[in-house]
């Protein structure tokens, strides 16, 4: 797992910061700059987006994620399967403290064997 920060530019400046998650792995508790995301006090979940972008390092898939910039830390951890109700995995959990910038993520990219994923061919090809 990798992360990363980056600043997006649109009518409105805002930051977007980035990390990898290995495939099989999930986001579990999400923590802002007042603690542990309360979506009560949000009113919504945060937004974290699995983007269509992978690499494959060593035989293992890890996807890129995208979080808005109030998360500062994140905890992932093994899915669980839903035939035996447990993780295959040997290590319960990680906390990501130090998220990725766009600009890490493409020098990321560059020394990795990346892969794209399109789920919609002909948005790309008209």
């Amino acid at each position: 797992m990798l992360a990363i920060n980056s600043r997006e530019s649109n009518s409105e400046t805002k930051s977007v910061k980035y990390f990898f998650l290995s495939e099989g792995w999930t986001v579990g508790r999400v923590w802002a700059s007042e603690g542990l995301w309360q979506i009560t006090a949000w009113r919504r979940q945060p937004d974290i987006q699995r983007m269509n972008i992978c690499l494959l390092e060593q035989g293992e898939v890890m996807w890129l994620y995208r979080v808005e910039d109030a998360i500062i830390t994140v905890e992932v951890k093994p899915a669980i399967s839903p035939q035996t109700g447990r993780s295959t995995q040997v290590i319960g959990q990680v906390i990501l403290r130090r998220l990725m910038s766009a600009e890490q993520v493409i020098e990321r990219l560059e020394t990795a064997s990346a892969r794209c994923q399109l789920q919609n061919i002909a948005s790309i090809v008209q």
